[in-house]
């Protein structure tokens, strides 16, 4: 795994140096000889270009360095080379480090570039759609917020923690609009899924104190 990531990380130099040394073999010794250096090093080259360097993401993420993130995302110059599935979870995690930089503008911008390349699994897409519900409950618009969050839980999302969190913020949309029975059934349908997320069970402790006493 270390010399996969390894590989990953300097693919280009190992591409140009390649190149360079297939070029002095040609030279010295003929094209043929040189030709599997040159086809190698073409290959590291382009696998740079189109896929990128993002498999180096997931330690970071695990380890929740978004600073380490975003320092790999950076080496990406030219994403819209980047095979089309990955360009679209480029602007993803670029949408989720400006939403963590809360720079909700540049995330909300981000994150439709991404939506827009379309996502190779429809969880992906809920959870984007999530995301972009809750970066316009950040900005106040209750009603695309409504819209998006409604959007994530029809395509699906990819784990509970993530349903859960869709159906509390679907909550607390019903209750800004004094929907209170919508609410409590959202409130219902986040609790039973039994989340283990440090927030989001905070929450529902929180809901919980003041979902009993309101009508309907």
């Amino acid at each position: 795994m270390k010399f996969y990531n390894l590989l990953i990380k300097y693919r280009l130099q190992l591409g140009i140096a390649m190149g360079i040394i297939g070029g002095l073999t040609n030279y010295f010794s003929g094209f043929w000889p040189a030709f599997p250096l040159y086809f190698v090093g073409l290959i590291l080259i382009l696998g740079h270009f189109f896929f990128g360097p993002l498999r180096l993401i997931q330690e970071f993420l695990e380890a929740g360095d978004m600073e380490g993130a975003e320092r790999v995302l950076n080496t990406i110059k030219f994403p819209g080379l980047l095979y089309k599935p990955i360009r679209s979870a480029y602007y993803t995690l670029k949408g989720n480090v400006a939403m963590m930089k809360q720079d909700y503008d540049g995330a909300e911008k981000m994150m439709k570039k991404g939506l827009d390349l379309g996502m190779p699994m429809k969880e992906a897409e809920g959870a984007s759609m999530l995301q972009m519900g809750m970066l316009a409950m950040q900005k106040n618009d209750m009603k695309q917020a409504e819209s998006y969050i409604r959007q994530a839980i029809r395509k699906g999302l990819p784990d509970k923690e993530n349903e859960a969190a869709a159906y509390l913020q679907m909550c607390s949309l019903m209750m800004n609009k004094r929907e209170f029975r919508a609410a409590k059934d959202f409130f219902r349908k986040a609790k039973a899924l039994k989340p283990t997320t440090k927030q989001i069970v905070d929450q529902i402790k929180q809901l919980e104190k003041y979902i009993t006493r309101i009508p309907g």
